[in-house]
């Protein structure tokens, strides 16, 4: 598969989602990249924005196996990774894989669940792999985590550890539809009773698990050159620098946005990397893994405006 592959992938997807998920397309785009770049995402936005709906969707049309955790307060860690549990009629303990143990997971709430709950999926996200009792079990190479969770001002949720935060390549707020947009979803599914089903709406199947391994390889045969490499270490170190930030971006928030941004250039339809596409990640790869200085909140200044100025401050190469 070349790149012009990889962009007609991205328009099928698009295309198929679009039958369930009004707009969001931004969003769609960002799955499919941390997908092909093997990194995870994080979608936080109010209740009732689809992102619950917008991960099944996704899981569809790319023939993924899918599994949920609904995160709550009194969750473990076993109720996502599994147990063994001692089998009498063999004598033998006997693994019961638990939900994480699939191609596509959902996270759903995550910061619903406290930190030690939520620090079960470390491993896996950064490993694709699971240890139970001393003993490593592989997960899937696809194994892609797709993260929701509720603004943090809402009752009864708990902040993501930073280190937990790190394991996402993205993290993307959803906003509220635009008038024509929550008429367009009011019109297609306030005639419908129950909830939406991905199938029942006409969302296909439209790749294969080989179609998906040849696109992570087109990623690869994308050329990154020396000057868009100097650019992304030139933005990373700018917000170590900044004043308004108490803490900046990490070398590996470096390495993952280069990453990423490959993959972007593949979805576009190059083997190449251009500014755009580094300025296009920047804000979803970057904004959870730097923190405020005290004296920018209270200016009243936000992450996102702080990395915004960065980039018109810091010079693309032409």
């Amino acid at each position: 598969m070349n790149a012009a592959e990889v962009k007609s992938l991205a328009e099928s997807l698009r295309a198929e989602i679009a039958k369930g998920v009004v707009g969001q397309g931004e969003t769609v785009d960002l799955m499919l990249t941390a997908l092909l770049a093997g990194g995870h995402i994080l979608l936080e936005g109010p209740p009732g924005v689809a992102k619950t709906f917008l991960a099944q969707c996704f899981a569809r049309t790319l023939g993924l196996d899918f599994g949920r955790i609904q995160f709550t307060p009194d969750l473990m860690p076993g109720d996502i990774l599994g147990a063994n549990v001692f089998n009498f009629q063999t004598s033998a303990f006997t693994l019961t894989r638990g939900p994480i143990f699939c191609e596509l997971l959902l996270a759903d709430e995550i910061n619903r669940t406290p930190p030690k709950t939520q620090a079960a999926l470390l491993e896996a996200m950064q490993e694709r792999r699971v240890t139970l009792d001393g003993h490593a079990h592989s997960l899937s190479d696809r194994f892609t985590v797709v993260a929701t969770q509720n603004p943090l001002e809402q009752q009864g949720a708990y902040p993501l550890p930073e280190a937990q935060l790190d394991r996402f390549l993205f993290k993307q707020v959803l906003p509220y539809p635009s008038e024509a947009e929550e008429r367009d979803i009011v019109l297609r599914h306030g005639t419908r009773a129950g909830n939406p089903d991905p199938a029942g709406l006409g969302v296909a199947t439209v790749a294969s698990a080989d179609r998906i391994a040849a696109a992570v390889a087109a990623v690869a045969e994308v050329r990154l050159a020396g000057e868009i490499i100097d650019y992304v270490v030139a933005l990373v170190r700018a917000t170590r620098e900044s004043p308004d930030l108490e803490t900046g971006a990490s070398p590996r928030a470096g390495a993952m946005l280069a990453l990423a941004a490959r993959a972007r250039a593949a979805i576009q339809g190059r083997d190449y990397v251009i500014p755009d596409d580094v300025k296009a990640l920047t804000l979803p790869a970057l904004r959870h893994r730097v923190i405020l200085s005290p004296a920018a909140e209270i200016e009243g200044r936000t992450v996102d405006g702080v990395l915004g100025d960065l980039i018109e401050r810091i010079e693309a190469p032409r």
